[in-house]
């Protein structure tokens, strides 16, 4: 008779596991960085290899940080919107481009314009892996004092941006724009 209990009970303790779990938005995967210090970093501007671009370039301010990468598809479809934020002037978007190549990676953003204020070239991923990055793209919030505010999995559009970003920028800025 236990040996149809022992399966039962298992089975019992994984169904609110699996529920919750199929109720959770697919783009909210937590991460360990939300409300504390963002990783520092520094590393090779992907436009000049003799420059800088890392936590230090936007310290201080409220900024975007978008991971991208040429051989991501999200990225090429987020693209223009990030030409538009950039245009919009209400946070500087600082890139960090990902595990790719500079050469594809400068000719992108010649041929379809450069959202960044400066780009760092992480080419093997490992201040990626500092900031628990899954895949490309994903955007992180970053606060005057280095605190993450947010971060978003998956390209970013107007939809993502009203309801998710301009909240906590509006937030983080007292209330402003």
């Amino acid at each position: 008779m236990s040996r149809f209990f022992l399966p039962a009970i298992a089975f019992a303790i994984m169904v609110p596991i699996f529920v919750v779990g199929l109720n959770r938005n697919k783009n909210e995967i937590p991460s360990p960085l939300l409300e504390n210090q963002a990783p520092q970093f520094e590393l090779p501007s992907l436009a000049d290899p003799n420059t800088t671009v890392g936590s230090k370039t936007y310290a201080g301010q409220l900024a975007l940080v978008n991971i991208w990468a040429t051989w991501c598809v999200g990225c090429r479809a987020e693209h223009d919107f990030l030409l538009e934020l950039s245009d919009r002037n209400i946070v500087p978007i600082f890139g960090l481009n990902w595990r790719d190549q500079r050469d594809k990676a400068n000719r992108w953003l010649a041929q379809l314009g450069d959202p960044y204020m400066a780009s760092a070239y992480d080419e093997d991923g490992r201040v990626g892996i500092d900031w628990g990055v899954y895949g490309a793209p994903e955007t992180f919030l970053i606060a005057a004092d280095g605190t993450v505010l947010y971060k978003h999995i998956a390209p970013l559009n107007e939809q993502v941006w009203q309801e998710e970003f301009m909240p906590r920028i509006n937030a983080a800025q007292g209330g402003a724009h």
